[in-house]
């Protein structure tokens, strides 16, 4: 048997639902060999939770890279990148590889914290890493961020945001509505360049989403590894951070983590995908 390599140049959740703990599991449960390149450590405060981000030397992390890119990689996968300096050389790495299968999730900040990372990050992430995107990742803040527009509260402001973002160079976009817009679903938005299509699940009552958005980009990046169309791979990782939400569970008093094996265990909510 010969499984697809999947790379994630990431940081580490040492509390392990996010960051490359999390695209660990997700390429796991998607079939693919999954290696890392490791950023950025993220530690947390035991009293309050509050995040600690330290990067690890430049050096290292090229080490890491240059070790990955031996196997010859089928797909890369990025999360957190904390400096300008990272996402330039992830840029390098992304070109180096030779695959054309790159899913950029645009980390800015840490589940729980409201400040940005850096701010210089976005315009780098715009220079060095949309043009190499064939699917980026945002959430409303970065969307709004990346696309220069604000926070987007309708659909139509998703749209407008995924359109600019599109014309900096992404090839396909999913903006992560979830569960923040004013719908009795969770909600995202997919654009192709061509077609703005929604999908939809119903909304879950939990607040144990610790590592969602790592999920579910590590998720497309597996299934398009595998073979699986650009659309096809959005709607499954849906599907599969759906059931990882709806599962998820408390850690501690601070944090729940989604399950991430949920899919395979208990099936998958029903995703509806529709053109607007």
């Amino acid at each position: 048997m010969t499984l697809k390599k999947t790379l994630t140049i990431a940081g580490s959740d040492t509390s392990a639902g996010a960051g490359m703990q999390a695209d660990l599991k997700a390429f796991q449960e998607h079939g693919t060999y999954g290696m890392v390149a490791l950023t950025v450590v993220v530690t947390m405060d035991p009293n309050g939770w509050h995040h600690q981000v330290t990067p690890l030397p430049t050096d290292l992390l090229q080490k890491q890279i240059d070790t990955a890119l031996s196997t010859k990689v089928d797909a890369i996968k990025t999360g957190m990148l904390s400096t300008e300096e990272i996402i330039k050389i992830t840029s390098d790495a992304i070109q180096q590889s030779g695959t054309d299968i790159v899913v950029i999730d645009p980390v800015m900040v840490c589940k729980g914290d409201d400040e940005v990372l850096n701010p210089g990050n976005t315009t780098a992430m715009i220079e060095y890493l949309l043009p190499y995107a064939t699917v980026i990742t945002p959430n409303l803040f970065e969307a709004g961020q990346l696309a220069g527009t604000g926070t987007p509260k309708t659909i139509e402001e998703m749209k407008a945001a995924a359109a600019k973002i599109h014309e900096l160079g992404a090839k396909n976009i999913v903006i992560k509505g979830g569960k923040a817009l004013a719908s009795d679903k969770a909600v995202d938005l997919f654009y192709d360049g061509t077609s703005y299509k929604l999908l939809a699940s119903e909304k879950v009552a939990s607040t144990y989403n610790h590592g969602a958005g790592c999920t579910f980009a590590a998720s497309v990046c597996a299934n398009l590894a595998n073979g699986l169309s650009v659309e096809e791979s959005v709607i499954e990782a849906k599907e599969f951070v759906s059931a990882a939400i709806a599962h998820g569970w408390a850690l501690n008093e601070y944090v729940g983590p989604v399950m991430h094996g949920a899919k395979s265990r208990f099936g998958a909510p029903e995703v509806t995908i529709t053109e607007i």
